[in-house]
């Protein structure tokens, strides 16, 4: 196995849904392939990646945006970490969390997917839970709407202000996460309980 980083943006294809809380996964890579001065292009695991480096002598890293639905995202990520010979503890998934407030990004390894089929499908394609997440907190629904209905729509005028933040905040927990590891990642980005 090399040592070299798989970061996958869950997210669903197609203009329709770019903007959507479920597709802020993918917009934290867009962020990533920015800083890296990469451009996405398609990969026969149907993907679409950058490779290079994250920062001056920083890691290995393939960004890759899944250019299947949000619920298979398994198998594009299962044959990115074949084809790139790397090891399910060098991947990390970037994806909406609704447990979570807006504008609040969480780090964990494993554990349970909390209803999250993009999580789940990528969990049974590798044959393991033991790989890191990057959590964008996009907030619950208000009152009775739906949780499909509610991430599947573009964030809401207040929130889109606060975006841009949110997500170079997400790029700066995967950066921090490759570099110095998950506990130092934890300790800055999750705030202190008063």
């Amino acid at each position: 196995m090399t040592d070299s980083w798989l970061i996958v943006g869950l997210g669903n294809p197609g203009n329709e849904y770019s903007n959507n809380r479920h597709n802020v996964g993918q917009m934290v890579l867009d962020e990533l392939a920015s800083r890296m001065g990469g451009k996405f292009k398609v990969h026969k695991a149907r993907a679409q990646v950058v490779e290079g480096r994250l920062g001056i002598g920083g890691p290995r890293v393939v960004l890759a945006k899944p250019m299947t639905y949000m619920n298979v995202s398994g198998g594009p990520v299962a044959g990115l970490c074949k084809f790139f010979d790397i090891a399910p503890d060098h991947v990390i998934a970037v994806h909406d969390e609704i447990d979570i407030p807006f504008n609040t990004v969480k780090l964990k390894i494993g554990g349970g997917e909390g209803g999250h089929n993009g999580l789940r499908d990528i969990s049974k394609a590798l044959a393991t839970k033991d790989y890191l997440r990057v959590r964008v907190g996009v907030g619950r629904p208000p009152g009775r709407m739906e949780t499909a209905d509610y991430v599947l729509r573009d964030f809401a005028a207040a929130e889109k202000k606060e975006l841009p933040f949110l997500l170079d905040e997400a790029a700066d927990a995967v950066e921090l996460l490759m570099a110095q590891g998950l506990l130092a990642a934890q300790q800055k980005h999750h705030p202190a309980k008063a």
